[in-house]
């Protein structure tokens, strides 16, 4: 008989159990990856899954705005999924909820501040029914699903109320730590809770589950408020306005920057959507406290000196339609800039945003702005635990099994290194994949399987998927243009009817393109006539005929590969 918990402290309290039951852990997205994290836990017929991130995309995925994980393997559940856990409100942990909310019935757990920031994304999507189902949780008090005993641990980030989970099963306690990093001096003075990590890790752990975002980093991640004597110094030093961008939820950063404000006399303003919302809930919240009669609306920033102002503002990842972009082109509204303000940029670079956060920077410059960034003043500090924190984290939960997540895989990779320097042979290390499928028993951990697994790209909060080919259309349109061929056809008797027409758009003329450019009338016209009267006959078919050999004639005598889209006309 398969061994259950009988309550939610006996599951705690038993640890690694006896008994041969298993759990199985399927990574959807976040592994050898940064962002899109989602794990899927299984065990005794119940899954839930923890976290719904997205990842943003890179330049060459056009015109597409998130990337979700492949949902599908949930399909192939004998049962649908029973719960999602949330650890914390970051885009790459909640930015897929709406997608995959609509795939079970469960409930959806999180902290007050993660779900106040899942609510917004329902609302856009139109799922306002589903906020029935988010459920708050609370720190060291344990929830059950099925088989699970799951419990909130408190760690610090670069947001308010972020946990991680420790996951009490039939085959032994599963620790994921989420994002985190050991901040001892937390602006909300609420510290990790270590000593939980170290009790359970003497009582024994099964599997640690642990970020892996910052391992190449020596020493210890800085407190959010090292950044304090920097920003002081540009107060003090900045006559202008202080205009400083930040992720929209970077809710401590702002509490900071508010407080500042506060001492050196200047009003707040928050600009831009992200951070107008994001620092209304914080406040609903009480994460978030602005002083009576401290903020001002953008539209009144023009209304008060320069040396009196502050602008918290969206924008710091070269976004082109933020608030910074376009206050960057003097296209803002309300807030523009003159040469004795500063533009402060408070956040680390996305990888793949540098082009776009330099050339916002250009345009600030421009206009006069004296630019700041990390790499001249230390003006922002890391959400995540650099190497002697994660040492720690594997020191105080002594896990039997240890699985790096969160990174790419020479984070992984390091990540492993660094646990078998920290706990021997003690702890068996398992470099895992997204869709390995992971068997965990209170004796062994391998993986037995793989699950179908990949990238979901959307364009557009609510008009769906784009496929493969329209992606690869896509990049044809930016690499090589496109070229519209058009016909007209006699109905009756199939032959053409006048003289072809070809219209291009972002197609290079050249000497060699425009030769065949010329030539192209006479060569549809060889084209219609050399189909068959059933093709010519067949506008679908006349359609294929026409863009496959005038496709292959122009990268035959041009090199080139455009977008060949033909319309024909019947007449």
């Amino acid at each position: 008989m398969r061994w259950r918990c009988r309550s939610r402290q006996s599951c705690q309290d038993d640890g690694l159990d006896t008994d041969r039951s298993t759990v199985e852990i399927v990574p959807l997205g976040g592994l050898r990856e940064f962002g899109m994290n989602m794990m899927l836990i299984s065990c005794e017929g119940t899954s839930i899954l923890v976290d719904a991130g997205v990842l943003f995309p890179e330049p060459e995925l056009l015109g597409v705005d998130l990337v979700i994980p492949d949902l599908s393997h949930l399909d192939t559940l004998p049962a649908p999924v029973a719960a999602l856990v949330l650890t914390h409100g970051h885009e790459d942990h909640i930015g897929g909820v709406p997608y995959v909310a609509s795939r079970f019935d469960g409930p959806i757990y999180g902290t007050p501040l993660t779900l106040a920031l899942v609510e917004p994304k329902l609302d856009e999507h139109g799922m306002a029914e589903v906020k029935r189902r988010l459920v708050r949780v609370d720190v060291r008090r344990p929830f059950e699903v099925g088989p699970f005993s799951i419990e909130c641990l408190r760690v610090t980030h670069s947001m308010p109320d972020c946990v991680a989970l420790a996951i009490h099963t039939p085959a032994g306690t599963i620790v994921h730590t989420g994002d985190f990093k050991i901040d001892q001096t937390p602006i909300d003075r609420q510290p990790v809770d270590l000593h939980r990590f170290a009790e359970l890790g003497q009582r024994g752990v099964l599997a640690l589950f642990a970020d892996s975002t910052n391992v190449d980093r020596r020493g210890v991640t800085g407190s959010e408020t090292d950044v304090v004597d920097a920003f002081e110094e540009i107060f003090t030093s900045t006559v202008g306005k202080v205009v400083v961008a930040t992720f929209g939820s970077s809710i401590y950063r702002m509490q900071l920057l508010v407080n500042l404000a506060a001492r050196f006399d200047r009003k707040v303003a928050f600009v831009g959507r992200g951070v107008v919302e994001n620092s209304q809930i914080a406040a609903e919240l009480g994460h978030l406290t602005v002083p009576d009669g401290l903020q001002i609306r953008d539209s009144d920033v023009r209304h008060h000196p320069p040396s009196k102002v502050l602008c918290i503002t969206t924008g710091s990842q070269g976004e082109p339609l933020a608030a910074l972009s376009r206050i960057a082109i003097d296209d803002h509204r309300h807030i523009g800039l003159a040469p004795d303000d500063v533009v402060v940029f408070s956040a680390r670079p996305i990888p793949g945003n540098e082009k776009a956060i330099g050339r916002v920077m250009n345009h600030l410059a421009h206009r006069g702005a004296d630019v700041v960034y990390e790499g001249l003043k230390h003006v922002h500090v890391s959400g995540h635990a650099s190497e002697e924190e994660l040492k720690l984290m594997l020191s105080l939960v002594r896990p039997k099994f240890f699985i790096p997540i969160h990174g790419e895989y020479r984070q992984l990779a390091r990540h492993a290194r660094v646990a078998r320097h920290v706990l021997g042979d003690t702890t068996t290390v398992v470099v895992a994949q997204n869709g390995d499928r992971l068997s965990l028993g209170p004796d062994r951990a391998e993986i037995v399987g793989r699950a179908t697994t990949g990238r979901v790209l959307i364009d557009g909060a609510r008009t769906g998927e784009v496929a493969d080919e329209v992606l690869r259309d896509r990049r044809h349109l930016a690499g090589d243009g496109l070229v519209v061929p058009v016909l007209a056809i006699n109905r009756q008797s199939g032959m053409l009817e006048g003289v072809p027409e070809v219209v291009t758009r972002g197609f290079i003329v050249d000497d060699r393109t425009e030769a065949v450019l010329q030539g192209t009338a006479s060569m549809l016209a060889e084209i219609v006539d050399g189909a068959r009267v059933e093709e010519r006959t067949d506008i679908g078919l006349m359609k294929e005929r026409v863009r496959g050999e005038l496709q292959r004639a122009i990268k035959r005598r041009s090199g080139r590969r455009p977008l060949v889209l033909p319309v024909i006309m019947e007449i």
